[in-house]
Order: C-alpha cells, then sequence, then structure tokens
C-alpha cells in the first residue's frame, strides 16, 4: 500500500460523506419557519436570555471522568499481554496507577468530586 492507497481512501471518504449530505438535502422533508430559528424548539417561548453559565464543577467531574476513561484505555492492552512483559511492565504499571490515584486524592481534596 503506497501513497495512491492512501489518497484513494480519502477521496473515496471525502466523496461519501459529501454524496450522503447531498442526497438528505434532495430527499429530506424540511420546513423554514421562525419557530426554526429559536435556540430550543420545545413549543414553550424562552424567556430571558438563552446564554446560561454552568458551575464549572460540572466540568471537573467531566475532566476526571476522561482522565480514568483514559487510563482503562492504556491498561487493558497491557492486561492482555501481562504474561509476555514480565515483572517490570507490572511495576510500570502499578506507579501510573499511583500516580493517577494521587490525582484523584488532590481533585477529592480539592472539592472537584462534590456533586452540586
Amino acid at each position: 500500500m503506497g501513497v495512491g492507497s492512501l489518497i484513494l481512501l480519502i477521496l473515496c471518504g471525502v466523496a461519501f460523506c459529501g454524496l450522503g449530505i447531498g442526497i438528505s438535502k434532495l430527499i429530506a422533508p424540511s420546513s423554514k419557519n421562525s419557530q426554526k430559528l429559536e435556540a430550543y424548539e420545545c413549543g414553550i417561548p424562552t424567556e430571558g436570555g438563552t446564554w446560561v453559565q454552568y458551575n464549572v464543577g460540572y466540568y471537573l467531574f467531566a475532566l476526571i471522568f476522561l482522565v480514568f476513561d483514559v487510563e482503562i484505555v492504556f491498561l487493558f492492552p497491557w492486561a492482555v499481554v501481562l504474561r509476555e512483559v514480565g515483572m517490570v511492565a507490572f511495576v510500570e504499571v502499578l506507579i501510573f496507577v499511583f500516580i493517577l490515584f494521587l490525582g484523584l486524592l488532590y481533585a477529592w481534596k480539592k472539592g472537584a468530586l462534590k456533586w452540586q
């Protein structure tokens, strides 16, 4: 597989996406009215401004979840080949998990895990 295959793959991907979007524009029913331009289409008129600022704690909670989700992504392949990689890799993973545990303790101490 060379550069030509990669270029063909990219062109096919772009053509596939463009063709799908074009066909949906032609076939899908659409209506143009003022309600479609509102922030929410629930049928209830909005009161006040539609910009709502969320508590930063929600974002911190989500970021902590992502950190531990990525940890699982790294640990799963290691667990599959645990017998082949030996004791050195086991110690390295223990250090990795310990560092993440310290991060969890830090977040807990700062109150990032409290649901407000």
